[in-house]
């Protein structure tokens, strides 16, 4: 997603170009043990890519904080046809190129087997390992990152401020580490209770305006707690390097599909709260510990339990909290051509399970192999 003229908002057809970044992990095709190749398969994926003719070279595919992740992403789609095939497409070449190297990817958004993860050796990284000390040994998680076009940096924190209560049913929905350090955590997202440990991460405060945003960015880098303005990570943020709006709380999905629903209820979103935003409504000033509270259901629980209802903040049964998000942006999902897709969506992921139910569906006891063996084959079926 390097060419910024690429996002664009399509007016008149009401369409925001959209983008995802997926983080995934590179294992042992035997023994679903991590391996810390991300700079040769990185490698090996620049070389295919410098070898097909430019308008078909796709996203890099770049190393991440540890050698045994790697992070793919798409160009900006401004159809979810198109985002589809993207997703495919570097699902695909990262596939190929770690088949390279010996080894596979897999969509866990954390690692099943118990290890000991390799530090990758940039400067950056480093000071990140001195600052966060044993925090940083519990941060080879892979998560999903939506990408929006916005029109303004006053869009985008009106949007910012109004997505907060389904921020949490996205994160549900998403839902793909139940295993970590060779157990069941009892989580159907372990991934999003260790983020919840970073003292950036989580949902943000109200802004109500663009200076009260920068200055909230400007006093959590003047506090010297982080290393640079890259590490606020929060749940939904304003790009530093794009003209979008960045929704980070999901998991990586094991499956394209899954990916492509995540995005495009987030960009049904995104457009549904900028419309409430240049309506005048107001944004939800529902409290921040109450959204970590409905954080922690989603992440408890996946969408095999009860989640915190946006609209009322009382328990209710996922799928009335499914549904209750996808009326809540229909008509954007509408204007947008995705309705169908949505609602189908919806209805296979309540009916299959997360991800973390496809995890624990494949554990029949003993060696987690057979779960990575089972990611792999859903990453880039065959």
């Amino acid at each position: 997603m390097r060419d910024q003229q690429r996002w664009v908002y399509h007016r008149g057809q009401g369409l925001r170009t959209f983008g995802v970044e997926e983080e995934l992990l590179l294992v042992d095709p035997e023994t679903g043990l991590p391996q810390p190749l991300a700079g040769t398969v990185s490698e090996i994926a620049a070389w295919h890519a410098d070898v097909r003719p430019e308008g078909d070279r796709g996203e890099p595919v770049k190393t991440e904080l540890f050698c045994e992740m790697l992070e793919i992403g798409t160009r900006p789609c401004a159809t979810a046809d198109e985002l589809a095939e993207q997703l495919r497409q570097a699902r695909a070449a990262a596939s190929a190129a770690a088949k390279e190297a010996g080894v596979a990817v897999a969509a866990l958004a954390t690692a099943p087997m118990r290890f000991d993860p390799l530090l990758t050796p940039t400067d950056r990284y480093r000071r990140i390992e001195d600052r966060y000390a044993r925090l940083v040994d519990d941060k080879l998680t892979c998560a999903c990152h939506v990408h929006v076009h916005l029109a303004s940096a006053e869009e985008g924190v009106g949007v910012l401020d109004r997505i907060r209560p389904w921020l949490a049913p996205l994160l549900a929905l998403s839902a793909n580490s139940p295993y970590w350090q060779g157990e069941d955590t009892g989580y159907a997202s372990w991934r999003h209770q260790l983020w919840s440990r970073w003292p950036m991460s989580g949902p943000a405060e109200l802004y109500g305006d663009v200076a009260t945003h920068e200055e909230t960015i400007r006093a959590m880098l003047a506090s010297e707690v982080l290393v640079d303005d890259h590490m606020v990570y929060f749940d939904a943020r304003l790009s530093r390097s794009y003209p979008t709006v960045e929704v980070r709380v999901g998991d990586v999905c094991q499956s394209a599909e899954d990916a492509l629903l995540l995005a495009v209820l987030v960009r049904a979103l995104v457009e549904t709260e900028a419309r409430a935003w240049r309506a005048g409504l107001a944004a939800d000033p529902v409290p921040t510990v109450v959204l970590r509270l409905a954080a922690w259901r989603a992440s408890r629980y996946g969408l095999g339990g009860a989640l915190l209802h946006p609209l009322t903040w009382r328990p209710a049964p996922a799928a009335t909290v499914l549904d209750a998000l996808v009326d809540h942006v229909t008509p954007a999902l509408r204007a947008a051509g995705d309705l169908d897709r949505a609602v189908r969506g919806v209805e296979l992921l309540l009916a299959r399970g997360t991800g973390a139910d496809l995890q624990r569906a494949a554990h029949t006891g003993g060696s987690l192999a057979p779960v990575v063996a089972d990611a792999v084959r859903r990453t880039v079926p065959a």
